[in-house]
């Protein structure tokens, strides 16, 4: 439970699983593709669903598209401490130093690092499966840990 420090109860603290966090990757991953879908629909619609055409439109969109992201990630993480896959999955991501709430630049820098990570064939992703914390690579710059909620 969450004191008014938005501190996490120090007994119920544990790692988030592994799975867990897939499983909020998987679902975050669905509404983004979702919202780009809808953004820009109207182009899609009308490459007549030619896939090369479609890969264009989503590359000559790279940049706004990339802000939703770093935007989604970054605001869900800092004002409700998970995104909406995070909440489905029941974890969240607290401060590495103090297991409260993530600071809005912290909150920034691990976005900026997220986009990284994709960025890069995910090798970001797999650095959690490298050390104890089950930190991924924007885990460690953002300084945060994601733990069940």
């Amino acid at each position: 439970m969450e004191d008014e420090n938005n501190q996490v109860d120090m007994e119920k603290l544990e790692l988030a699983p592994m799975r867990s966090r897939i499983k909020a990757f998987i679902i975050d991953d669905i509404l983004i593709t979702l919202v780009v879908a809808i953004m820009f629909w109207e182009q899609i619609n009308s490459s007549g669903g030619d896939l090369i055409t479609v890969l264009n439109i989503l590359n000559t969109n790279l940049v706004p598209i990339i802000v939703l992201k770093f935007t989604y990630q970054g605001f869900f993480i800092w004002y409700y401490s998970a995104t909406l896959g995070k909440m489905a999955a029941k974890i969240k991501v607290v401060d590495y130093d103090n297991f409260g709430r993530v600071s809005p630049l912290n909150s920034i820098i691990r976005s900026f690092g997220r986009i990284i990570s994709e960025m890069f064939f995910y090798v970001g992703f797999i650095v959690a499966y490298l050390n104890d914390g089950r930190q991924t690579f924007h885990d460690k710059i953002g300084r945060t840990l994601v733990i069940n909620a």
